[in-house]
């Protein structure tokens, strides 16, 4: 199991547009083949901030996630265009 989350900050001015970038890359990774969970949120106290959790089977179904048409057009041509800032935490299940 592939396990991680990824934080990214954007400008207030641009929420309107990661909110729909970030509920059309949730549509179309959740009917990936290989994905178990994709989960996007703002945080709570701080709305230019949103943390994705994600989870796949393993590496090739991660692989496949990012070379995905709605991953190229969600992500890299959207959300990374307007990110401040981003971090990836890899997570190591406990049980």
């Amino acid at each position: 199991m592939v396990s991680f989350t990824v934080r990214m900050r954007f400008d207030p001015k641009e929420l309107d547009e990661i909110r729909k970038n970030l509920e059309a890359l949730t549509i179309g990774s959740r009917q990936e083949p290989g994905c178990v969970s994709y989960i996007a949120h703002f945080l709570a106290d701080d709305p230019t901030t949103v943390l994705i959790y994600e989870q796949y089977v393993d590496d090739a179904a991660l692989d496949h996630h990012r070379t995905t048409a709605h991953f190229k057009e969600h992500a890299i041509g959207g959300l990374f265009q307007g990110m401040k800032d981003r971090h990836v935490e890899n997570l190591v299940a406990v049980a």
